[in-house]
């Protein structure tokens, strides 16, 4: 019998207010030109899209004691929140169109929210090729979009670390990183201090997927909550030129599909990030229309034949 998934809520988050690189702010509209919600309504899931969420515009300066925009992606990130909250409150499975991925704070707080109000426990699957680990004294650029994950677990300015109604957010040891193979120099100190668990290409290459994604997901019970965090830039450039950090060296096209299918075998997956697809760097929109592939496979879609 084919497995019932829970009612879906979209919501665009227009704004690349967190990235170096203009372009992520119409991501959204790229996912749905691409037949997001379509392709999951063609697997029988309740979806409704509540369209595009609002925010300041980006102002586009350099940064401020170590932060670029900061009061923009406060205001951007609070609207997440509150749309991640309403849609958990009514037992649907809230699904953001980034936008880049400093958004992640406020849905992965809403979520983590809900998680303490319901008792459950929360395990953070972040799929990208960056740890998301700088804070304002060790990054290179101050965009925020290189921080959320660190703001989830308590350091940085305390209008992101108190973003939800408790901080911090997360610890570490909730956090499992898949993909990774770009990290600051000083990034990667902290990364190491914290303990963050980090599955690196040089370690799915040495064991392969299948045991990366075993292990990334053990654990996992009937009260678990798993948010998935997607970054495209996990994909290979190859394959999704479309984002603004690419790093050569990311997962084929099989292995992404075999990490999806794993997730969604786990019947845990209660949230999902989709951020930083920006068609202004795509081709005929291609990273976009994968990303969505990928998502079908995240909501069952499988390519085995076999039972």
């Amino acid at each position: 019998m084919p497995r019932q998934y829970p009612a879906i809520t979209l919501f665009g988050v227009p704004t690349d207010v967190g990235a170096g690189t203009r372009g992520t702010s119409m991501g959204p509209e790229a996912l749905r030109v691409a037949g997001l919600g379509e392709a999951l309504v063609a697997r029988g899931i309740d979806v409704i899209d509540l369209g595009n969420l609002e925010g300041p515009r980006n102002p586009w300066q350099g940064p401020r004691d170590g932060y670029r925009h900061l009061d923009e992606v406060v205001a951007w990130n609070r609207a997440v929140l509150a749309a991640s909250a309403d849609a958990l409150r009514a037992g649907r499975m809230p699904v953001m169109l980034g936008g880049d991925h400093s958004l992640a704070i406020g849905s992965i707080a809403a979520v983590a929210d809900h998680c303490r109000d319901t008792g459950k426990s929360l395990r953070v699957l972040w799929l990208d090729a960056h740890a998301d680990f700088n804070t304002s004294q060790v990054t290179p650029s101050g965009n925020v979009h290189g921080m959320p994950v660190a703001c989830l677990c308590g350091i940085g300015p305390k209008a992101l670390t108190h973003l939800g109604a408790h901080s911090p957010a997360l610890q570490p040891a909730q956090v499992r990183q898949v993909g990774i193979r770009s990290v600051d120099p000083e990034e990667k100190r902290l990364v190491r201090e914290h303990g963050l668990d980090i599955y690196d290409m040089r370690y799915i290459d040495e064991v392969g997927m299948r045991r990366v994604m075993e292990e990334a997901l053990a654990g996992l019970g009937e009260d678990t909550h798993l948010h998935v965090s997607f970054d495209v830039d996990m994909l290979d450039p190859g394959i999704a030129p479309g984002t603004g950090t690419r790093v050569p060296g990311g997962l084929n096209y099989r292995e992404a599909q075999l990490v999806m299918e794993m997730i969604a075998d786990t019947g845990r997956m209660g949230s999902l990030d989709l951020v930083e697809v920006n068609p202004a760097l795509d081709k005929r929109n291609a990273t976009a229309r994968l990303a969505v592939d990928l998502v079908e496979s995240l909501f069952g879609k499988s390519t085995l034949m076999r039972d």
